[in-house]
């Protein structure tokens, strides 16, 4: 399996999201979109927090991660399926190249 983000649902419902076998903090600290937990595959709170999540750990940059994290839940957090899902890392990094081409141009 390739480097990147998994999320799954625990039998409970629990959301859980993962970067090879490491459980995801969720980052309240940022910003509390979400107490109850991650989500995905819709607009909400929910994926908006696992959004920042990700983004967050990936970046290694908490303000670049919250200016993004809107953006990125509505392109690709939302339209995840329901069920279980992954984002490798070559995706992210290119989704964010496409960001920085947009900022440059705007």
């Amino acid at each position: 399996m390739g480097m990147g983000y998994t999320g799954f649902r625990l039998r409970n419902g629990t959301c859980r999201i993962v970067r090879n076998g490491r459980k995801l903090r969720l980052r309240l600290d940022l910003t509390n979109h979400s107490p109850t937990g991650f989500e995905w595959g819709y607009g909400g709170s929910g994926p908006a927090q696992s959004a920042l999540a990700i983004l967050a750990d990936y970046l290694h940059d908490d303000v670049r991660a919250i200016d993004l994290h809107q953006k990125f839940k509505r392109d690709v957090i939302a339209m995840l399926p329901h069920g279980d899902w992954s984002i490798t890392e070559k995706f992210l990094e290119t989704w964010l190249k496409v960001q920085e081409r947009e900022e440059t141009a705007a």
